[in-house]
């Protein structure tokens, strides 16, 4: 048995001094043009892009994610929303059916829009704050006072796209108890 059949062998011999010398020197005659140096830097640029893209789908690493999205903080609050029905998820939805009732409803239809709006003003507020105190309260008692700042602002933002849009993607079905990510 030699040593490039055991594990972790490179698997081929050793470029002697002169043959390491001669790569060395032809890869520094290479001439780098401006259109290779651009074209190097898109690839890398959509690989990192791609990297990305895959963990914000839940599929990569959570160390690809943007900087907005990383952390054991930001990860608990995207659970703590993802777990609850929001009111403000619904806002899209709604916001379009009061479009519709308003054109087609008539003078109903304005005076059911006029409710309607105060209703979801009123309900998305109150859920809002809700959502904001509960979320404060845990990251308090599990990572400390001091990292709650930025977080109720990600909260808010979350809480208001529709679930199968969020990004990333939520981890957590809708009802499940909180706990400890690893």
């Amino acid at each position: 048995m030699s040593d490039n059949d055991q594990a972790g062998g490179k698997g081929r011999p050793t470029p002697s001094r002169r043959e390491a010398e001669a790569a060395r020197k032809a890869q520094m005659k290479k001439a780098n043009t401006r259109k290779d140096q651009m074209k190097a830097q898109r690839a890398l640029r959509d690989a990192a892009r791609d990297k990305q893209r895959r963990a914000l789908a839940g599929e990569g690493s959570a160390a690809d994610l943007p900087p907005r999205d990383r952390g054991p903080v930001k990860a608990f609050v995207r659970d703590y929303v993802d777990r609850r029905f929001s009111v403000a998820e619904f806002l899209l939805p709604l916001l379009v059916l009061m479009l519709v009732l308003s054109t087609v409803g008539g003078e109903w239809g304005s005076v059911v829009v006029v409710y309607l709006w105060m209703a979801t003003i009123l309900l998305v507020g109150l859920d809002s704050v809700r959502l904001v105190v509960g979320v404060r309260r845990q990251i308090r008692a599990r990572f400390g006072a001091e990292l709650v700042r930025g977080t109720t602002t990600y909260a808010l933002l979350r809480s208001t796209q529709l679930r199968r849009f969020r990004l990333p993607k939520p981890m957590v079905p809708r009802g499940a108890p909180l706990k400890e990510r690893p």
